[in-house]
């Protein structure tokens, strides 16, 4: 794997280097001090994996991310905090490891890392939308749509049910809904909206998923039975 190490600290730089430096199939072709040297450098020698700092004066490691497209390398974000770790797995990076770098930590967010580049390279394209991450109390959890069963509104909150448990997001319904594609899963009620595929029957009025009941609204109960397409 052709990596690049992007922290404007060259102390930091130089121990993401000597650890790097112990991992066998891990090949440094450079380092940048900066977001826009980074930017310059991938763009004369392409690689596979990026070391990115988040906090960075000028261009954050976040904007550098953003900028690259969807043709950038596979991307390990290392930071001091905690507080980008959401908005840094929205942008679908292998792993997110807090400063001081723990050599097994390390070795765990390479590892995860070389699945991706191998899968890549398999040619099994890794879709980005059959996953959303969520904050699950101070975790930032991978959560699969095909996890899912339905999501119910609840105040200010929504709860996402999976068949052994739920989890709740600060969010309101209508945003969740707008990230969840709209080929798995429809709205059946004001508070609810289900996943297609795991109802498993329609009994007085309700849907049933995994012997949980979901109730639906008079308005929405036409665009459902078409969808499921009724004999």
């Amino acid at each position: 794997m052709r990596c690049l190490i992007v922290d404007d600290n060259k102390l930091a730089r130089t121990t993401l280097k000597q650890l790097a430096g112990q991992i066998h199939d891990l090949k440094m072709v450079g380092e940048a001090a900066s977001a826009m040297e980074a930017h310059n450098l991938l763009k004369e020698n392409p690689v596979d994996l990026l070391l990115l700092d988040v906090e960075m004066d000028g261009i954050t490691g976040l904007e550098l991310t953003r900028n690259l497209g969807t043709d950038k390398p596979v991307i390990i974000f290392i930071s001091a905090k905690k507080d980008y770790a959401f908005e840094a797995f929205e942008l679908n990076v292998a792993d997110y490891i807090t400063k001081p770098v723990q050599p097994a930590r390390f070795i765990q967010a390479i590892d995860r890392a070389r699945e991706i580049i191998e899968s890549n390279d398999a040619d099994v394209s890794v879709n980005n939308d059959e996953f959303i991450f969520i904050r699950d109390s101070n975790v930032v959890k991978r959560l699969h749509f095909n996890e899912i069963l339905f999501a119910e509104a609840m105040g200010d909150y929504v709860k996402l049910h999976t068949a052994k448990k739920f989890y709740a997001v600060h969010s309101p319904l209508k945003s969740v809904e707008e990230r969840l594609p709209a080929n798995k899963f429809i709205r059946v009620h004001r508070s609810y909206i289900v996943a297609v595929d795991k109802i498993d029957s329609i009994e007085q009025g309700a849907l049933i998923l995994h012997n949980k009941a979901v109730p639906v609204a008079d308005g929405y109960r036409n665009s459902l039975n078409k969808r499921l397409n009724i004999l």
